[in-house]
């Protein structure tokens, strides 16, 4: 692409990331998203390779590895990967004949349950050839601690073009780069391997845990010397801080009945995944939005409950809500790379009704995001969870995600045609993290299409190809509505 992103370049990892860092190691949380990328044609290697090694040269975090902080006194820091191998991240391979989708997706799924490479650099591609009609697929996967969704549609960006005849960039001694940002990490000093360089690690470590706290009760100061002036501030920090420490302790204690699934249904968990697509036109979102005064989002998750109410009643059971969250971007930047976001969780209206109706119940179910840009919602939380032992850290998080039936996020891509090293991008199918829930359900807008990945639990959601039928079948009949 034309425009040139500033990377996210920060040293260490947020407690928001470092959190997502430590409860993967719960296999059944793993929080990472990823994506399979269908193209027109088979890609131009060579050329990729070309435009990848730019992009990381002008992209730190996708040559850093992460050395964990000290006895959890700081978040743990990146660092230039000295043993960086391009190949480590970039792979080959060809579907069998006759390379269907059902295939692709199938893969998709197996490779996703195929973990990072924790000394390494956290990112993997994958281009798959074979697929039928001569095309091809590219699989990514970047940790979540690298990035959220939005970052990294704007790191994509680095070997993206928007002409398919356009000239790759020039090309870059990346070894020469990383030996260099190697070579000035070691001067200042910044992480360091604990095997190797143990009294920088714990200096550095140290450091940061007073500047985090000190900043912590510089605010907490400044905040308080504006008590006088204005008498009104005092509440209002009170009950911040309550509403956040609230906030935290609803999510962190353990489950009850009273907050038990929605459906009977969808109460299995596992580390298996299924991968399902459905295809939708944005401009049919936004008509059906519109027949109850909703948002392209509201239409959405209208969709997905009114999936939810077909797939339950074909086996009948009567639902009257389904446990959803959705992704709220707290994003004010521009940077390609980073994390600025919290799940939000919401109450989905699952019994039957009609479509405008359903819209509109969606659309009023606006608390919980108040809520959560309030408090912060799990962000809040991230620094007191970091603190605790890693076990009692993901068997919350187990219980908490058991109660979603699923979750959802909804991204927006180019409005326009892209292209990878000559060939054109058909659609990109997002693999939201299911991370113990029933299913993630993401979508992506790109050049007028929207894009619906369906990440399940085969455990919980135990006939998803009957499930993404309903989900085409609720859209169609909400579209039909707007007639």
């Amino acid at each position: 692409m034309t425009q040139k992103r500033i990377a996210e370049a920060s040293t260490r990892m947020s407690e928001h990331e470092a959190l997502m860092w430590n409860i993967e190691k719960d296999p059944w949380l793993n929080p990472n998203g990823a994506s399979v990328v269908l193209l027109d044609r088979p890609l131009d290697m060579d050329r990729f390779r070309q435009t990848l090694r730019a992009g990381i040269a002008r992209t730190p975090r996708l040559y850093q590895r992460v050395v964990p902080g000290f006895a959890r006194l700081s978040t743990p820091a990146w660092v230039p990967d000295a043993e960086f191998d391009l190949d480590a991240h970039l792979r080959q391979i060809r579907l069998p004949a006759p390379g269907s989708m059902r295939q692709l997706l199938d893969l998709a799924a197996q490779l996703y349950a195929e973990p990072l490479d924790r000394t390494r650099p956290l990112w993997r591609f994958v281009v798959i050839g074979g697929l039928e009609g001569d095309r091809a697929a590219i699989w990514t996967i970047i940790h979540h601690s690298v990035s959220d969704g939005i970052g990294q549609l704007r790191m994509a960006e680095l070997y993206q073009q928007i002409r398919r005849d356009e000239a790759p960039p020039a090309d870059v001694d990346l070894d020469a780069v990383i030996a260099e940002a190697v070579s000035s990490a070691k001067a200042k000093e910044v992480g360091g391997d604990l095997t190797t360089n143990a009294v920088s690690n714990i200096r550095a470590s140290a450091s940061h845990l007073a500047r985090r706290n000190f900043g912590i009760g510089r605010r907490l100061l400044g905040e308080v010397a504006m008590w006088p002036a204005d008498p009104s501030r005092v509440g209002d920090t009170v009950g911040a801080a309550v509403d956040t420490f609230r906030s935290a302790a609803t999510q962190l204690r353990p489950i009850d009945e009273e907050a038990s699934l929605s459906s009977p249904l969808w109460s299995g968990r596992s580390r298996h995944r299924h991968f399902g697509w459905v295809r939708l036109h944005v401009d049919d979102l936004k008509r059906i939005g519109r027949i109850g005064g909703g948002t392209v989002n509201d239409a959405f998750l209208s969709g997905l409950a009114e999936a939810g109410h077909r797939y339950h009643r074909e086996r009948g059971i009567r639902l009257s809500t389904l446990n959803s969250s959705f992704v709220l971007s707290t994003r004010t930047d521009h940077k390609a790379g980073g994390n600025a976001f919290t799940p939000v969780p919401v109450k989905l209206p699952a019994g039957a009704m009609a479509p405008s109706e359903r819209v509109t119940a969606v659309a009023a179910a606006e608390a919980a995001k108040n809520e959560a840009q309030r408090t912060g919602g799990v962000t809040g939380l991230s620094g007191v969870a970091n603190l605790l032992p890693t076990s009692v850290v993901t068997s919350t998080a187990r219980a908490a995600a058991s109660r979603i039936d699923f979750a959802t996020s909804n991204l927006r891509g180019a409005p326009f045609p892209i292209f990878i090293s000559g060939s054109e991008v058909l659609a990109t199918i997002p693999m939201g993290p299911v991370a113990g829930t029933g299913a993630n359900i993401t979508a992506l807008s790109m050049n007028g299409e929207f894009d619906i990945g369906i990440f399940a639990d085969p455990e919980a959601i135990t006939d998803p190809e009957s499930f993404r039928l309903d989900v085409e079948a609720a859209f169609a009949d909400l579209l039909a509505a707007c007639d």
